[in-house]
């Protein structure tokens, strides 16, 4: 995989480099509330623009049906990229159409333009190649040159991700080639003690990653939405908790498996249990009350990690030196159901471990909660990109920045 640095050596002054950038981030009506995917590829951009290139930034945001949608605009985060970057940014109202030829074209060296939402054209992510191509011949047609660094982005098979590199000369970013090496560092050669938390809402989103780091991990640690699923699988009361019935029988079979590799499979002893989900909007009081975890009364559902689980996890990660986490550990929006995420971002801090964080709302909750970000080993901007990376699957962005 080419890198940015041999592209820098080779001279891009005066050439329109189309940097492959995830811009998603999430956004209250106009308003980032989370800009950490934009600060992400900010050296990238600034490194190419310093040596004098014409970059020109794409990403996608949210799921439009493939055509104009105002709520999903990059506007927000052109904007955003621009104050980061301490210059004007100009930004295309369409993916190729006549403003962003027109932007494109007044490109002067060293200036920076974002066009809009590649999502907003069907042939982003149409599962027909030929539509897909279609739409990359024309991106290309923007560009003489393709940096891919939208790491989010990675695992899906669109015409920006998978299709564009074959067509320009391509090399990956700097917040590409830090995601791999990082994840190659939970691949191969791991230092162990190696622990891996796992949270979030459905057993089946983590079934994947569970499968393959079975053979890699020391301890696995289980909590959000998904640990109840688990604890139905040892036979216990889950009242009203999040229940996958259907996988079940996949839980049992990985608690076995797990047994007998002699991986540590780690569940919540004690939750926080109400009697509804709590308002996030208004984020009322929720009055939340304690109880052990093979005793929770039914009619009630759990929230988050009781304070002994809080302990015990943090305590089967003291001495880990390797540790991965996806997934917050409850209902973190909510201040009555943050503590067990909060304590698990503290345990990994406390830990002499180097730590990933897997993106997503991982990484969203550490900065919601106001955590240092370099307390930590690494801080991933794709949660799906990692997990599947984790899963040993090929990621079609990867693929096609190989040479």
């Amino acid at each position: 995989m080419k890198t940015i640095d041999e592209l820098l050596a080779e001279g891009v002054a005066g050439k329109r480099v189309f940097v492959r950038a995830d811009l998603n981030v999430p956004l209250d009506g106009t308003t980032i509330t989370d800009d950490g995917r934009i600060r992400a590829v900010v050296p990238t951009v600034t490194k190419l623009a310093d040596a004098g290139a014409r970059v020109i930034v794409a990403s996608h945001l949210g799921r439009p049906k493939g055509a104009p949608d105002p709520a999903f605009s990059l506007a927000p985060a052109a904007a955003r990229l621009g104050e980061l970057l301490g210059t004007e940014v100009a930004f295309a109202a369409d993916t190729v159409g006549e403003s962003a030829r027109a932007t494109v074209a007044a490109l002067t060296d060293g200036k920076v333009a974002v066009i809009e939402n590649l999502r907003f054209n069907a042939g982003e992510t149409s599962k027909d190649d030929a539509e897909r191509g279609a739409f990359a011949d024309r991106l290309a047609e923007l560009a003489d040159v393709y940096v891919g660094d939208g790491f989010g982005a990675v695992h899906r098979k669109h015409a920006s991700v998978f299709d564009l590199p074959a067509r320009l000369p391509h090399c990956a970013g700097y917040l590409i080639a830090t995601e791999v090496g990082v994840l190659k560092k939970l691949t191969s050669d791991v230092k162990r003690p190696y622990a891996v938390v796992l949270g979030g809402a459905k057993v089946s989103d983590k079934l994947g990653v569970i499968d393959h780091l079975l053979e890699k991990a020391d301890r696995i640690l289980i909590g959000g939405g998904m640990a109840y699923t688990f604890l139905k699988a040892q036979g216990h009361e889950i009242g009203t908790s999040l229940l996958q019935e259907d996988q079940v029988p996949a839980v049992q079979g990985y608690l076995k498996r797990a047994e007998e590799l002699g991986v540590e499979f780690v569940l919540p002893v004690d939750v926080l249990v109400a009697g509804e989900f709590p308002d996030l909007r208004t984020k009322a009081p929720a009055h939340p009350s304690t109880v052990a975890a093979d005793a929770m009364p039914a009619g009630r559902m759990g929230l988050d990690l009781g304070p002994e689980t809080r302990k015990l996890y943090a305590s089967k990660l003291a001495d880990a030196a390797t540790v991965f986490w996806n997934g917050p550990m409850g209902v973190f929006e909510h201040p009555d159901y943050a503590e067990g995420t909060r304590a698990l971002a503290q345990a990994l801090i406390d830990s002499p471990a180097f730590s990933v964080v897997g993106g997503g709302d991982s990484a969203a909750a550490v900065r919601i909660l106001g955590f240092d970000e370099n307390a930590f080993g690494h801080i991933s901007t794709g949660g799906g990109a990692s997990l599947e990376y984790l899963e040993g699957k090929t990621l079609p962005g990867l693929a096609a920045l190989e040479d």
